[in-house]
């Protein structure tokens, strides 16, 4: 028997018995829809880690309190013991890192913005220094940024993300309007560039004051985050987060041998620890893909074995008019793959869509991995050609006369 001819046959039997078809491709169809959907998703959030690390430079670090993630509440309370790092402590390192291009600083938090008689609360409220703007690759679309004076004097000039403009200007030309952050009046000087929603949160809801005008408002008892620029190559990058820690350690007065009371972090390395946690929730999400794919290849087999039994007889008059084995063999594997195959190719197209659509509600940031399709479909066709060789088997090693002597 020709491939083709088997592959006609095994769709003609699919489609006679549509219900049943459809009910047992379902186990197949969700387990390959999850597996495409989460590995998407994965994809996806690896890929928009990358895009903000390339986009703020490998070669930026951040010298803060405490990292940015934690793992225990434990952990949690030894970081806050420390003491916050200061404005102070940013301008000791400007002055003295000299292997640094660039540094810059930072606090945020969040409050309330009015313009006239419409407002705004818990908008994104950051304290900058005159570099950070530049160092966050944060395009100023119109208008200027922030100069050295403005951080020198506290100046009251503030920069705005475009849903200030939106929802709160309305149309109108927002460059020297005043708006009121926490109370405080500002003069606004630049829009910074629309940059979109991130799990579901708007990143353009955001005013951007000196940090020192910040300090002002909201004091100094939270710890800044002091942003250093190193130059490129892995060799003078360690040299510089070397001299940094060292400054830091002398400003601190840190004892020899003791710990750090600070947390460097590098974007490389903080980006190789996200894509780590996202590929581990990728690997137990797969592996459950994997059991609900093995249940889906069980029923497969299950509804193999009842076809064989409805089928005893036209099997014996196949094998009566000269099939051989190994045609029926082809036969049954063959079904149960197309079987698979088409359950697979289903769960590939549901799972794209369940995953953009993710995107759609929350802005989960979800890429398409090409690999994952073509394996979908591999291992769905394996599946179903692994638990149809038993029943296949069965089949053509039915004898012929007991076969046609069978009722069904």
């Amino acid at each position: 028997m020709e491939t083709k001819e088997a592959f006609r046959i095994a769709l003609q039997s699919l489609w006679a018995n549509k219900l049943r078809t459809v009910l047992t491709l379902l186990g197949v169809v969700i387990s390959v829809a999850s597996l495409i959907a989460v590995v998407t998703l994965i994809n996806g959030a690896q890929v928009y880690v990358a895009t903000k690390v390339n986009k703020q430079g490998a070669n930026v670090f951040t010298v803060s309190q405490q990292p940015s993630i934690i793992t225990s509440y434990d952990e949690y309370v030894k970081f806050q013991k420390r003491k916050v790092i200061s404005l102070d402590e940013y301008r000791t390192m400007k002055s003295e890192c000299t292997l640094c291009k660039q540094v810059g600083a930072m606090q945020s938090t969040t409050g309330p913005v009015v313009y006239g008689k419409e407002s705004a609360t818990d908008v994104g409220i950051r304290g900058y220094t005159a570099l950070m703007p530049e160092m966050q690759n944060l395009d100023i679309v119109e208008g200027r940024s922030f100069t050295e004076a403005d951080e020198t004097h506290a100046s009251p000039v503030c920069l705005i993300g475009a849903d200030i403009e939106d929802n709160l200007l309305k149309g109108a030309d927002p460059l020297g309007k005043e708006i009121r952050v926490s109370g405080v009046p500002y003069t606004i000087i630049g829009i910074g560039d629309r940059q979109g929603k991130t799990l579901g949160r708007s990143q353009d809801n955001w005013v951007a004051v000196p940090l020192t005008a910040y300090q002002k408002t909201y004091g100094t008892a939270k710890s800044v985050i002091i942003y250093n620029q190193g130059p490129n190559g892995a060799d003078q990058m360690e040299a510089t987060v070397d001299q940094a820690r060292l400054i830091m350690r002398s400003v601190r007065h840190d004892r020899p041998g003791a710990e750090d009371s600070f947390t460097i972090e590098e974007s490389n390395a903080l980006a190789g620890l996200l894509g780590t946690i996202t590929g581990y929730f990728g690997a137990v999400a797969v592996a459950i893909a994997a059991i609900s794919l093995v249940v889906g290849g069980i029923v497969i087999m299950n509804i193999m074995l009842v076809s064989v039994t409805e089928r005893t007889r036209e099997i014996g008059v196949r094998k009566a008019l000269g099939a051989r084995r190994n045609d029926l063999l082809k036969q049954f594997l063959m079904e149960s793959g197309t079987m698979a195959l088409v359950g697979g190719a289903i769960g590939v197209v549901l799972g794209v869509i369940l995953a953009k659509a993710v995107t759609f509600l929350i802005s989960f940031p979800s890429t398409i991995a090409m690999w994952s399709v073509f394996a979908g479909l591999f291992v769905a066709a394996s599946v179903g050609v692994f638990f149809g060789v038993y029943p296949a088997r069965k089949a053509a090693d039915l004898d012929p006369i007991v076969a046609l002597r069978s009722e069904f």
